[in-house]
């Protein structure tokens, strides 16, 4: 098993049904602004035309991105964040994730497997979802940054990230998993990694204000650095405008693009989108809404495909 680079060419993303302002999830996901909610009409209508006109957008750039329409039933405010119910490895393993929030644990379907096992090979289905059970959770990429190419996993300590099982399931993928702890302005846990990082082929976006302990950030970025990643190290004011829910996509082109909302964007300084844009093109499109309604950016948006094609003779 190679990865070249630490992004997928193939990307799936759930077009909602039933999109709103989940309470379930407001819990600890502080990005959900309610406030600015109550100000603004037509939710839906306007999130869907954020998500049609991001992945046409994304396609116009020559990356190859699957739809799938979510159901009106069960009622899933926030299926547009694939990524935290599975992950693909090249390997042929799929794997679902136990979820904290009651109704998020109605995403994971069964359609949606059994369609990618008709189009790529799949060895392996891993059900870690029972462990919602015993109030375990781990949410897919949301809790896990993989970085693919040199097999090291990164986890922030949270209530949707339990650290065992985080580990043992890092030890049955074959990764080297790195733990540490990420707080916001009010020393809250942040509840999802790729809220503070994202990891690229040739580079990470991280929130080193959001590390309490100096040490256990020094840590971290000489991983980076040994690594052979650049740190583009942002501020937490940056980190609100969602700077670190970005994604690296290898387009069909195989060029490697970084993809985000345009507040990301904006909220980058121009000296490090020069520096990101070394390695990468940068693709950015409005999800004002989505953001403002789910707490959650363009990364939550892409489920990676990371699976070997079927071939048909």
């Amino acid at each position: 098993m190679h990865y070249k680079h630490n992004s997928s060419n193939h990307i799936l993303m759930v077009r909602p049904a039933s999109f709103g302002f989940n309470k379930d999830t407001a819990v600890d996901n502080k990005f959900q602004n309610f406030d600015e909610i109550k100000n603004l009409d037509n939710l839906e209508e306007k999130a869907l035309s954020e998500f049609d006109n991001y992945v046409n957008y994304l396609r116009e750039n020559d990356l190859d991105v699957v739809v799938v329409d979510d159901t009106p039933d069960p009622y899933t405010p926030d299926a547009l964040f694939p990524n935290n119910w599975f992950t693909t490895h090249k390997d042929g393993r799929i794997c679902l994730y136990p979820m904290k929030p009651l109704n998020r644990r109605l995403e994971r379907r069964t359609d949606v497997i059994e369609m990618l096992e008709m189009c790529f090979h799949v060895s392996e289905v891993i059900d870690l979802s029972k462990n919602e059970e015993n109030d375990i959770f781990l949410e897919g990429t949301g809790s896990i940054i993989f970085d693919r190419v040199n097999k090291v996993a990164f986890a922030c300590r949270s209530h949707r990230t339990d650290e065992v099982l985080f580990r043992d399931h890092m030890d049955n993928l074959g990764y080297e998993p790195v733990l540490f702890d990420s707080v916001d302005e009010e020393g809250t846990p942040i509840y999802h990694t790729n809220v503070m990082l994202s990891i690229a082929s040739d580079f990470v976006v991280v929130c080193g204000e959001s590390m309490p302990d100096p040490k256990e950030k020094e840590q971290l970025f000489e991983k980076f650095r040994s690594l052979g990643k650049e740190i583009i190290d942002v501020t937490y004011e940056q980190l609100k405008g969602f700077t670190c829910n970005v994604l690296e996509v290898t387009n069909l082109k195989g060029e490697k693009t970084l993809t985000m909302s345009t507040k990301a964007y904006h909220a980058f300084t121009d000296q490090q989108k020069e520096a990101m844009s070394k390695y990468v093109k940068l693709l950015h499109s409005s999800l004002d809404t989505i953001e403002i309604v789910c707490g959650g950016g363009s990364r939550c948006m892409m489920a990676e495909i990371y699976l070997d094609e079927q071939l048909y003779v």
